[in-house]
């Protein structure tokens, strides 16, 4: 479960950094720190193939000189290498250039505890004979699939991490997550001709994660049912994205609507906030607070206090993603979206991002549109930040009459996403996997190169 941690050994050790920053000439500082431990295996024609632990605990410090920052990272947390880090922070920020953007949160916007419980960790650990196990399970189930000719392995894993931010304006809070996770990839072949399938999954506890049968019957079926692709003629029909891919064509928008693209002027979005952006009905909610979610947190990265929030309502455009400094830049307040590792300044990242779902499924979709492209594969997506053109090329199947007729393959889809966006028709089939999940999506009218 997330929780409020009590401090563990060396409690003190990010206090007294932040402290010893100040004595050294900061006029601020911050102080972070990840312990994390992992185990992952891998298997490979049901034999062992990789073995993979890690423990460490890293540190990272940002200081303020003025409006001048820098930052220092540092996995040795020996006295002497503590002592050096806030000497080095110290002096490359004197050097550094003026940023009149730069600064903490202000102390009103900052979260406070007790922290609400997210339910993210999970104790449990699993041995590397367990791993291992169950990777094998997972491909020994997709190579069974009739069709399957070869496994290109199996992994499992899992790990933990703690993170902690302390600041010198008042800000210490902590939680503390984990992950588990299984996956196959397998090729099938059929007269020669031979195509790659696989599934994986990541949970937060362990319970949560499918059985490895299913994972591996899933990748093995997806596999063979890409088997002899066809290549089709350029043409312009409606296009169906699958609930594991119809995110690519949505991340745009979200990449569109962040601080610091808004700021620099070199976004598609710039002049859309208030307006409609996506077509009415679609509303994209960002959840920091979802149980047992892969992207829950109690706090952003810079402290400050996150909120559930519709980016987009009914299609229309309610806000920017801001960190403290582009909200500084653009005369607003951080909506909460601070991300951010051990060193450099913060991003901006959503937390668990949905879109709400329709009322058909996927099957009904494919009735509604008659005859289009199902798109279950895409790779080298193309954007033109400034004007939303975007292309990808992409895989998946022809159907006719509502039916999958054939798959296909090398065919590349295009269009202008701010007129895509308007025509979107959600699915039903909303699963919530990893921390950005949409519905499989339809765009009536979109042009396909084929051959």
């Amino acid at each position: 479960m997330t929780e409020t941690l009590a401090a563990p050994v060396s409690t003190d050790l990010l206090n007294d950094i932040v402290q010893a920053a100040l004595r050294a000439g900061a006029d601020a500082a911050e102080a972070v720190s990840a312990d994390r431990r992992s185990l992952s295996v891998g298997v490979r024609n049901g034999k062992l193939e990789d073995v993979e632990r890690e423990e460490s605990r890293d540190l990272g410090l940002r200081v303020f000189v003025g409006q001048r920052q820098a930052s220092v990272s540092a996995s040795d947390l020996s006295p002497a290498t503590q002592a050096r880090l806030v000497e080095r922070a110290v002096a490359m920020a004197r050097l550094a250039p003026e940023d009149p953007h730069a600064g903490f949160a202000p102390e009103d916007r900052l979260a406070r505890g007790p922290f609400v419980d997210l339910d993210l960790f999970d104790p449990s650990e699993r041995s590397a004979q367990v791993l291992e196990q169950v990777s094998a399970e997972a491909e020994a189930a997709a190579l069974a699939v009739t069709g399957v000719a070869r496994s290109e392995g199996g992994h499992a894993g899992w790990s933990s991490t703690r993170w902690r931010l302390v600041t010198s304006h008042g800000f210490d809070g902590a939680y503390e997550g984990s992950a588990f996770s299984l996956g196959v990839g397998v090729i099938a072949e059929k007269d020669g001709a031979m195509e790659r399938g696989g599934e994986s999954r990541s949970t937060r506890h362990l319970s949560d994660l499918p059985a490895p049968e299913l994972i591996g019957r899933t990748a093995g079926e997806r596999a063979v049912a890409r088997v002899g692709p066809r290549k089709i003629a350029s043409t312009t029909a409606p296009v169906i994205f699958d609930n594991r891919m119809s995110g690519q064509i949505v991340s745009p928008a979200i990449g569109a609507i962040s601080g610091p693209s808004i700021a620099r002027g070199t976004s598609f979005l710039k002049e859309r906030l208030g307006q409609r952006v996506f077509a009415e009905g679609v509303t994209l909610i960002d959840d920091p607070f979802r149980p047992r979610g892969m992207g829950s947190t109690p706090f952003d990265d810079e402290g400050v206090a996150v909120e559930k929030r519709a980016l987009f309502e009914d299609g229309v455009l309610n806000t920017w993603l801001l960190n403290s400094a582009a909200a500084r830049q653009l005369g607003l307040e951080s909506t909460g979206h601070a991300a951010r590792g051990l060193a450099g300044p913060s991003g901006v990242s959503t937390h668990n991002l949905h879109m709400e779902p329709g009322e058909r499924d996927l099957a009904g979709l494919m009735a509604d549109a008659g005859t289009g492209l199902l798109v279950t594969s895409m790779f080298g997506p193309s954007l033109n930040g400034n004007t939303g053109d975007w292309s990808a090329g992409v895989s998946g199947f022809w159907f006719e009459n509502g039916v999958i007729a054939y798959p296909v393959s090398e065919v590349t889809v295009a269009g202008k996403l701010t007129d895509l966006y308007l025509r979107i028709q959600r699915g039903s089939d909303l699963e919530f996997r990893g921390g950005f999940n949409v519905p499989s999506l339809m765009f009536d009218a979109v042009a396909i190169a084929g051959k």
